[in-house]
């Protein structure tokens, strides 16, 4: 079972944490590599949808650290938008 979790958040360029609604932002990601995957497709329709942006150079390294390294790595890449890792008991 996975320890840890992760949650996407739409924000403002700041990344504040008022600005991080978990009422709107309400799906949790497990840390396994289907949600992973689902993860990655949520930030993918985020961008596409033009609510994220996403340097084109960067968007492998994003796709990347979501799949294979720590989710939560990857906001550094993505404006106006944020992944936070919370534990799972």
């Amino acid at each position: 079972m996975a320890d840890k979790v992760f949650v996407f958040f739409n924000c403002d360029a700041d990344k504040t944490e008022e600005s991080m609604n978990i009422f709107y932002n309400d799906v949790i990601y497990k840390d396994t590599l289907i949600s992973r995957r689902r993860l990655f497709q949520k930030i993918k329709s985020e961008k596409d949808a033009g609510r994220v942006q996403i340097a084109e150079e960067n968007f492998e390294t994003v796709e990347e650290m979501i799949i294979m390294g720590n989710p939560a790595d990857a906001s550094k890449f993505i404006k106006f938008g944020a992944i936070k890792e919370f534990k799972c008991l």
